[in-house]
C-alpha cells in the first residue's frame, strides 16, 4: 500500500544531551519535530521551533509501512526528543498481525 502522511509536533523541549541531527550535530532547547511518510519509509526533521530550516534526525529515514506506524515513530521521535541524551530515530518494532 501507498500512502503519504505527516505530523509535526512544536515547542518539545529536548533533554540533556539533545538530539543528534546529520547535518549540525547535537541540537537543544525548544525543538519542533516533523515526521513525513511516504508509504515505504519515514523521515523525521528537527528545527529550532520558530526557525526556518529543518534538520536531519540521526538515523533518519527509518523503513515504515504503514501509516500507524509512522505515527508510532512520530511519537517515539518526540520522547526520544524530550529524553535527550544525544538522541537518535530507532525503527519502531514491527509486530505481525497474526489472524
Amino acid at each position: 500500500m501507498t500512502g503519504w502522511a505527516s505530523w509535526t509536533t512544536v515547542n518539545v523541549f529536548a533533554g540533556t544531551g539533545g538530539v543528534r541531527t546529520v547535518e549540525l550535530g547535537v541540537l537543544t532547547g525548544n525543538l519542533s519535530v516533523h515526521t513525513t511518510w511516504s508509504g515505504s519509509e519515514a523521515d523525521v526533521a528537527i528545527q529550532y521551533s520558530g526557525g526556518s530550516d529543518w534538520y536531519t534526525m540521526a538515523g533518519s529515514p527509518v523503513p515504515c509501512h504503514s501509516e500507524e506506524e509512522s505515527r508510532t515513530l512520530h511519537q517515539l521521535a518526540v520522547e526520544a526528543v524530550q529524553e535527550g541524551g544525544g538522541a537518535v530515530l530507532s525503527p519502531p518494532t514491527h509486530h505481525p498481525q497474526t489472524g
